[in-house]
């Protein structure tokens, strides 16, 4: 099966007057049609500057892209503005960490999924809002029609996270983009908006990629997992072997330091110091400051990403 998506030594640089920030750092990876890639980190890792700059979100005037970006086949990062705009929710598109600022608190929800319904696919007014109801329905919110009227804030957070869903469907995409979008939600609701991403991707043999700090959330939905760390991908495998067998000191970290059933009375272990200022990476390997494992070699140059088994990937010169 070919790739959907094509991520190759992408390197996303920030520059405004008094500094420039290398917010990501030789990115790689490749995603099929009906798989869910979570990107998993902590804040400031480069996760979302990552997912966004496969839409190119990022203002043009202050940022630089190398490497490349290619969507079945399409260079992303040498598109035009008409191309971008074709690309950006019909073939690509994104559920935002808050819905409360993807919407356009001026119009109704109905409004403006209908007019990206009519953007995309040229439907009559009439035809983009049935389409609309229709959507609302597949993501199971109550009285479609009524809700069609509804603005932004007349509804609830979990309401508004399944009608940005819906927006998001909204032209058939072949890849759903998602960043953290069930941080601002409830427990309850937060696994309610999961299963419904993980039953519509199977549905609609969507790609994913799901970006989240939260390894509960990335094991449940994912089929791999790619853990970052200033700005670059240190580990990549399947679920089970990152979950059983993690070989980056920063994996296993994570995992040490999430609280699971059986840990009541204990100390829970967390990762030393603060990432790293991306203004100024180091010059071996950027989590070395933190590891408890450093060695001379590794703050001397940056480890490369080398394959440790058939689907596991690993940045580290201590990994077998």
């Amino acid at each position: 099966m070919s790739d959907l998506l094509q991520v190759r030594d992408l390197h996303v640089t920030f520059k405004t007057p008094d500094r420039t920030v290398h917010a990501v750092n030789g990115v790689s990876f490749e995603l099929k049609r009906g798989e869910t890639l979570g990107i998993l980190g902590e804040s400031g890792s480069g996760k979302s500057v990552t997912l966004r700059s496969i839409l190119r979100l990022h203002p043009e005037h202050r940022t630089r892209w190398s490497g490349s970006i290619r969507m079945e086949g399409d260079e992303v990062l040498e598109m035009g503005s008409r191309a971008l705009a074709d690309l950006r929710g019909r073939r690509v598109a994104m559920i935002f960490q808050e819905p409360a600022t993807a919407f356009d608190p001026v119009f109704t929800v109905g409004q403006q999924i209908a007019e990206t319904i009519r953007r995309h696919t040229g439907k009559s007014e009439t035809d983009a809002f049935k389409r609309a109801k229709e959507l609302l329905e597949l993501v199971r919110i109550p009285s479609p029609a009524q809700r069609l009227k509804a603005y932004p804030h007349e509804m609830s957070g979990g309401m508004r996270q399944r009608a940005m869903i819906a927006l998001a469907l909204s032209c058939n995409p072949s890849l759903l983009l998602a960043d953290e979008p069930t941080t601002a939600l409830d427990a309850t609701v937060q696994i309610q908006v999961l299963l419904l991403i993980r039953e519509l991707q199977r549905e609609f043999d969507l790609g994913v990629i799901f970006v989240t700090h939260d390894i509960g959330v990335a094991v449940e939905v994912s089929d791999r997992i790619g853990v970052m760390y200033a700005g670059k991908i240190v580990e990549l495998a399947g679920v089970e072997q990152m979950v059983d067998a993690p070989q980056h000191p920063y994996s296993r970290g994570l995992l040490a330091s999430t609280v699971h059933d059986g840990m009541r009375g204990q100390r829970l272990e967390a990762i030393p110091g603060a990432p790293p200022d991306l203004a100024e990476v180091p010059t071996g390997c950027s989590f070395a400051p933190r590891c408890k494992f450093v060695r001379p070699d590794c703050t001397t140059a940056p480890p490369s990403l080398r394959a440790t088994g058939d689907t596991h990937l690993v940045r580290c010169v201590l990994a077998a």
